[in-house]
């Protein structure tokens, strides 16, 4: 095989798995309009159509399905190999994948990624921030962090965040306007900012507790987003009550622009949770990665004791 040829048989593999000239060319580092002419020239020299293109999407036909599934393992069996020599050098090496929502990106990730860079230089890290519950093999992730209860059970899971609470807020201008609620009941009379969940397709049921008991509230509102930031931007302009984090008001709380709200009704909870597939021999960059969280959550965790 020529090198030309595995070089766009790569591509092919990553157009498939991507469906999307534009991604795929993002993550090959080239444009997609050379990677579509790459396509058409593959397809030339087989002789049999791989790709069908629309103005939305790329998808493999019958042809291109067949090869795909001839050629993945090949190419996974190469990255596994490439990795095993990685982990023959002084520091492991390699490229981690992780999938993470945009409040446990910004509160555990963040933080740790500079001090993990300097540790692990030759470690590149590929995140991708999305509150969509992604299945992390189809997706070709190295890991996902999510909440321990959306996890599924035949995951790993390991412990790397504190533990969390939400909080409903308004500003000062809203509350003058309406009267704070003091029962759970009460939100039917106000206007709340949702938050969509694109996975489900539908707004955020705001979680309580009472007498005990898990409570899922359904909010109405005139305002919907699926963005952390611009909930608070929301909140802090007084369009109503906002349900969010409690770590991501504080500040806001300590200077009285926001004020909270059914507090008691808002208990801790357990917080996040890295997730990989069971195997028996982890890449050790993930294996290194998963440390770096845990040993931070534990520095963490002796700070605020």
């Amino acid at each position: 095989m020529k090198r030309h040829d595995f070089d766009d048989l790569a591509a092919f593999v990553m157009v498939a798995e991507e469906h999307s000239f534009t991604r795929a060319a993002a993550r090959l580092g080239m444009s997609p309009s050379g990677l579509s002419h790459m396509m058409r020239l593959l397809e030339e020299r087989l002789g049999v159509r791989l790709l069908a293109r629309t103005t939305r999407s790329v998808a493999t036909t019958e042809a291109g399905e067949r090869l795909l599934l001839t050629l993945r393992p090949a190419f996974e069996d190469i990255d596994r190999g490439l990795q095993s020599l990685g982990a023959l050098r002084e520091k492991p090496s390699g490229t981690v994948r992780i999938t993470a929502g945009k409040h446990a990106a910004v509160s555990l990730l963040a933080p740790m990624l500079p001090r993990f860079h300097q540790d692990y230089p030759d470690i590149r890290i590929e995140l991708i921030v999305d509150d969509r519950l992604d299945d992390i093999v189809a997706s070709r992730f190295d890991a996902g962090i999510r909440f321990g209860e959306r996890i599924d059970r035949d995951m790993i899971s390991v412990r790397i965040g504190p533990d969390l609470r939400a909080a409903v807020v308004a500003a000062p201008s809203y509350l003058a306007r309406r009267p704070p609620p003091l029962i759970l009941k009460d939100l039917a009379s106000h206007d709340c900012v949702n938050y969509h969940m694109r996975t489900a397709g539908a707004s955020y049921s705001w979680e309580f507790e009472e007498d005990g008991r898990d409570v899922e509230v359904k909010v109405g509102g005139s305002f919907v987003v699926n963005d952390l930031e611009m909930m608070l931007s929301a909140a802090l302009a007084g369009a109503g009550l906002v349900y969010t984090f409690e770590d991501v008001v504080e500040e806001h709380l300590l200077s009285g622009r926001l004020v909270r709200v059914l507090d008691a009704y808002c208990k801790p909870f357990p917080g996040y949770y890295i997730y990989y597939p069971s195997r028996r021999q982890m890449p050790p960059a993930l294996a290194v990665f998963v440390e770096a969280l845990r040993s931070n959550a534990r520095q963490s965790s002796v700070q605020a004791a």
